[in-house]
């Protein structure tokens, strides 16, 4: 099951730990869901999802400020023994004595946040969606061009990295090298992402490694990519056909979901940046509704229609 640490949270989220005296480094979060704890805030505990991150805004703020001392010390401590990950309070409210001693009791990290509870709430569950995706990790390079995310696969010295440096060279951002993880965060949509170890670098053979970051500037790279498309480089082969007109898509396969796929047959002259752009921007044409090799094969058939 993927985990990601409270305090990773706590470091992304910019929030502020009112008990700091709280061993939060192995304390994990499973679920991409956030639960506000209303219902159980007014003592209807069954069914309580205590394994959520638990989120409390200014309503549930507000019926706990009229709640007499020794019910609301129940309620406390009945979400407290529940063993939740961590509460957050949002729009910079703060918890009473009460709330804090049972927590630190119970070992319940207290958390802080400035922004109001719908925009955290939204950001939270979008970067967990990410983190506890599922994921693979793949041989290849992506690349952000034109706004479409192209992975570059191919065998190991056919010159992916190459292509991604005369991209990078042109205004194009380079997202991972070598590997690129790859998290599935819904059935539409695949987002690419470096390791931490590799990030920003590319490996060119016969120089080595390169910062693109500071080589570059920061314009050149970016943290994580949608994959909206493949293209597999392999050596140019006289007997086999390729696609010329592109009527029917490919297709590859990551985590169930399908992307787009074109094979590129690599021959010495060919330059490969301007092929990937070419192919970027005529996928994003088709999703928006244009598509080149339907429009010719149309004028061709109206062609044929009109001599007959």
């Amino acid at each position: 099951m993927q985990s990601v640490k409270l305090s990773k949270i706590i470091e992304k989220m910019e929030l502020t730990n009112l008990t700091p005296d709280i061993d939060i480094s192995n304390i994990c979060v499973t679920q991409t869901d956030i639960n506000r704890p209303a219902l159980q805030l007014a003592g209807f505990f069954e069914h309580f999802p205590s394994d959520r991150v638990q989120v409390i805004g200014f309503v549930e703020y507000t019926y706990l400020e009229r709640l007499e001392v020794e019910k609301k010390k129940a309620v406390y401590e009945q979400i407290m023994k529940s063993e939740i990950p961590c509460l957050i309070y949002c729009r910079d409210l703060r918890p009473d004595s009460e709330l804090l001693e049972l927590a630190q009791k119970h070992g319940v990290p207290v958390l802080v946040t400035t922004n109001t509870t719908s925009s955290f709430m939204a950001e939270i569950i979008r970067w967990l969606n990410v983190e506890l995706a599922p994921c693979i990790s793949i041989h290849g390079v992506l690349v952000d061009v034109y706004g479409e995310g192209v992975l570059i696969m191919g065998e190991s010295g056919i010159g992916k990295s190459e292509a991604a440096l005369e991209l990078i060279k042109r205004g194009h951002r380079l997202v991972s090298d070598d590997v690129v993880e790859i998290h599935k965060v819904s059935d539409a949509a695949l987002v690419g992402t470096a390791p931490d170890v590799t990030r920003h670098f590319i490996e060119l053979r016969g120089i080595g490694i390169v910062d693109v970051k500071t080589l570059f500037g920061v314009q050149s790279v970016k943290e994580t990519g949608n994959i909206d498309m493949v293209i597999k480089l392999e050596d140019w082969s006289r007997d086999k056909e390729y696609d010329r007109l592109g009527l029917e898509e490919q297709y590859t396969e990551f985590l169930g979901n399908k992307v787009v796929c074109h094979s590129i047959p690599i021959r010495p002259g060919r330059n490969l940046a301007v092929i990937v752009e070419s192919a970027a921007v005529n996928h994003r044409q088709k999703k928006m509704g244009y598509n080149a090799a339907q429009e010719l094969y149309n004028r061709v058939q109206a062609n044929l229609g009109n001599q007959m």
